[in-house]
Parts: structure tokens; C-alpha cells; sequence
């Protein structure tokens, strides 16, 4: 936003300063030009006056000596000829024979003037040719020819337009330090809103918006401290009610299954049942209290990545996956499952070893759970791009596509499994994890049959603790 506002800014800028610039060179030039056209004139008026009296006296010699004069004090050429064409004074190279000479010399004759009204330039080069009638009224006695230099006049209008040039530079450098500074004070507020945003949407505590700028954006930055205190007491409210429901749920809890164990030895053979279902709900409690916090610690972590881009984290996600699977091994076994891995190459993730071997152990755990004893699970990691991709692969019954839609869902499990220990947050878990380091979790149907989980993550620009 900053760079097309102080573009638009910039633009108004430069179109306000060459509206003004342009002209001003236009008439500086013209200027100049008029300068050039007015003494020439005026010379032309001289000698076509001393051209009249020469005629009339029947005495050239003054006018042969000033043009003479003139051409060595101002290098400028003069030709001055009779009523009949006959050349009175011809200097610096030019002669009334030349064709544009004579051009100007016949139309002088006929009582008309030459003066070049073209306006000059910077690099302007062309001589500029003057004629006029020598005589009075309507009565030719004579013609004038002057072919004038106008190297002096477009050196005086270079200069002229520089210096135009300069102050238009320096109030197009005012006008980009103003349109900065104006960009600065609307968009630093927008910019420190923005944070205090992202910090807010991420459940950390944002820090004060200082109210400045425009009266609108002080007016928004006010509404939005008031609505970040609200809102972060919410917060601070809702943490503290998990972590007081942890603590007072895990005492009763443990104090219970010590009075249920402690029953154990005085219940008759008949209670059994009841009492492994009373164990089995102590346990599914207990897991289920254990994956809640689990969850509610990862979106925590998911919103400081998304506020804090902790890009220098690296793994090897081959290195991880073959530790897990020897964690893995024995439980798959007692379940009468096989599980092979695959990943030989070393692949950077960027993540933390912890986080994705969390990751790894809850797409394995699930595996385990649901694919059924006898089945295959396989552990796979590979690099794809600009992802390293841990799959876990299973030859299991696999999931409907309704199902595969709704797995991350947290507590959803699927009316198949209700046999089955589990919360249904384990995926849940899984993508806030892979959703902080910007990855993502893939869930699809493998081939013949079975459940195909991949985990993404990146792969980062570094090699990391890779290589």
C-alpha cells in the first residue's frame, strides 16, 4: 500500500511540476529568440538606412566600411545590394549569387521583410537568415541580407533551461520527500495496525497502537486497543480455565484410580466387567484431557510461528522418520501390523525435530489404531519441490470420501471405530502443527486399498541441519 500511494502521490507530483516546467521552458525560449529577431532587426534598420542615404548621395563608402566593421567585430556575413540587384558590399563569404541569398534579396526588393520566427533551442546549429528593403515607404532603394549566429543565443538558452531545469529538480526532490513523509504518516499507523492484528489473530498479546496519523486511522487505532484489551482478556480468561480445569480434573482423576484400583481386591469375580469399564473411561478420560492440551498447546504454537516466522529451525525429516519408526516398531508388532520405512536421502524441513516427530507419531498412532491386524503400514519421506513429505501409508479399510472430508474435524471419529480407543483430535493436532511452519496435511485414498496420510512442510532455502 505504501509504494502505490506514494506512487500516485509522485505521479501528481511530476505532473504538477512539468506543468509548470514546460511552459517556463517554452518561454525562455521564445524569449531568447525574440532577443535575437529584435537586434537583428535593429541592425538591418541601420544598414538599410545608410543603404537609403547611399543611393540618395550616390556614396557607398560609409555603408561598404560599417558592414565591413561589423562582419570582423560579430563574425556575421552582410550583403547590401542596389535597386538592380548590383552587390554594394558582400563580407564573410556570403554572395548575392547564392540562391538563398538571392531569394531573400528579390523578395526584399519587393518591399517584404525576412525575420525567422522559429524559436530556438538547446541545440540549435542553423544560421538564421535576415532580409529588408533599404529605402522609405513604398520607394526600394536597396536590399539588406544579414546571416546571423546563433550559437551565443542557444548557449544562453541552455543555461536558461538548466537552470529551469535545476529548480525543477529540487521541487521534484521536495515533492518526493514530501510524498514520503505523507506516505509515512498515513501508512506507519496501518503498518503497526496490521501487526497488532496479526498478533491479536494469532491469541498473542498485542502490543498498544499508538494513535497517530489522520484523525480516521487515531479514531481506528483507538477502537482497536479497546477491542485487543476485550478480546485478550477473553483469551487470558479461556487459558486460564484450561489450565485450572487440567489441574483440578488431574487430581481428582488420579486420586479416583487409586480408590478404583484399591476396590479391585474386594470386588467379587461378578464385578469384573464393571470394574474394566470403569478403568477403560478412566483412561479414555485421561487421554482425552492429555489430547486437549496437546491441541490447545499447538494452535498456541501455531499463532507465535504466524506472528514470529521462526525460519531457522531445520531437521532432517529422513533422520526423524527412521527414529520414529524404531519407536514403532515393537507396539506395531504386539498390534500384529508391519511397518516399514523408507527414507534413505537425507530432506531439510524446516521444523523442529520435536514437532515433527510429534506429527509422526500421531499419523502412526492412528495407522495402528484403525488399519486392523494384519495390515501394512508403510513410512515414507521424500523431498517434492519445495516440500519435504512425510507419508504414512496403511493397507487398511481405508476412509468413504464424506469420511476424508470431515477427519480433521476434532472429537469426529468414524462410526466404524467405535471399538476403538481415541479422541479424535490426534489429525487435529497434526495440521495446527504443520499449520505454523506453512505446511498442511493431506488425507487420500491409497492404492489398492487403505488410508494414505502426508504431512508437508517446507523445505526451506537452506540446507539446515540436512546435510
Amino acid at each position: 500500500m505504501r509504494t502505490r500511494v506514494q506512487a500516485v502521490l509522485l505521479l501528481f507530483g511530476i505532473l504538477a511540476t512539468a506543468a509548470f516546467a514546460v511552459p517556463l521552458l517554452l518561454f525562455t525560449a521564445s524569449d531568447r529568440t525574440q532577443q535575437l529577431v529584435l537586434a537583428r532587426s535593429s541592425d538591418l534598420d541601420r544598414f538599410a538606412s545608410l543603404m537609403d542615404q547611399a543611393a540618395r548621395t550616390g556614396d557607398t563608402s560609409q555603408v561598404v566600411a560599417e558592414a565591413r566593421r561589423y562582419t570582423q567585430l560579430y563574425g556575421e556575413p552582410l550583403v547590401v545590394t542596389d535597386l538592380r540587384r548590383t552587390p554594394v558590399v558582400q563580407t564573410g563569404g556570403m554572395r548575392a549569387a547564392q540562391p538563398a541569398v538571392a531569394r531573400l534579396i528579390d523578395a526584399a526588393l519587393r518591399n517584404q521583410s525576412a525575420r525567422p520566427a522559429a524559436a530556438l533551442r538547446p541545440w540549435s546549429r542553423e544560421h538564421r537568415m535576415f532580409a529588408a528593403p533599404a529605402g522609405t515607404g513604398t520607394q526600394v532603394t536597396g536590399a539588406v541580407v544579414l546571416r546571423a549566429s546563433v550559437t551565443t543565443a542557444a548557449a544562453d538558452v541552455t543555461r536558461r533551461w538548466a537552470a529551469v531545469l535545476a529548480g525543477t529538480a529540487l521541487v521534484a526532490l521536495a515533492c518526493t520527500a514530501l510524498a514520503r513523509a505523507a506516505t509515512r504518516w498515513v501508512v506507519s499507523p496501518l503498518r503497526r495496525l496490521d501487526r497488532a492484528v496479526g498478533r491479536l489473530a494469532a491469541g498473542l498479546p498485542p502490543d498498544r497502537t499508538r494513535a497517530s496519523g489522520p484523525p480516521e486511522l487515531r479514531q481506528l487505532a483507538t477502537g482497536f486497543n479497546r477491542m485487543a484489551r476485550t478480546v485478550m482478556a477473553a483469551l487470558e480468561q479461556q487459558g486460564r480455565l484450561v489450565a485450572d480445569t487440567s489441574h483440578q480434573m488431574r487430581n481428582p482423576m488420579a486420586a479416583l484410580r487409586l480408590r478404583v484400583d484399591a476396590l479391585r481386591t474386594h470386588l467379587p469375580a461378578s464385578a469384573e466387567r464393571a470394574y474394566t469399564g470403569v478403568t477403560t473411561e478412566l483412561d479414555r478420560l485421561e487421554t482425552l484431557l492429555d489430547d486437549m492440551l496437546a491441541l490447545a498447546t499447538a494452535e498456541h504454537r501455531a499463532g507465535e510461528l504466524t506472528v514470529t516466522d521462526e525460519a531457522d529451525a531445520r531437521c532432517d525429516a529422513a533422520e526423524v522418520a527412521r527414529t520414529q519408526d524404531r519407536l514403532w516398531q515393537p507396539v506395531a508388532e504386539r498390534a500384529g501390523l508391519r511397518l516399514t520405512t523408507a527414507a534413505d536421502a537425507p530432506v531439510p524441513a524446516v521444523c523442529t525435530e520435536r514437532e515433527l516427530a510429534q506429527i509422526t507419531d500421531i499419523l502412526l498412532d492412528n495407522a495402528i489404531k484403525y488399519a486392523g491386524e494384519g495390515a501394512g503400514i508403510t513410512l515414507s519421506c521424500a523431498a517434492d519441490g519445495p516440500w519435504a513429505v512425510l507419508t504414512v501409508t496403511d493397507t487398511g479399510p481405508g476412509l468413504t470420501p464424506e469420511e476424508l472430508n470431515r477427519a480433521t474435524e476434532r472429537f469426529w471419529r468414524s462410526s466404524r471405530q467405535n471399538g476403538t480407543s481415541g479422541t479424535g483430535l490426534g489429525l487435529a493436532i497434526a495440521q495446527q502443527l504443520l499449520a505454523g511452519r506453512g505446511g498442511r496435511l493431506e488425507l487420500g485414498h491409497a492404492r489398492p486399498r487403505g488410508l494414505r496420510v502426508a504431512a508437508y512442510v517446507p523445505r526451506g532455502t537452506g540446507d539446515g541441519g540436512a546435510r
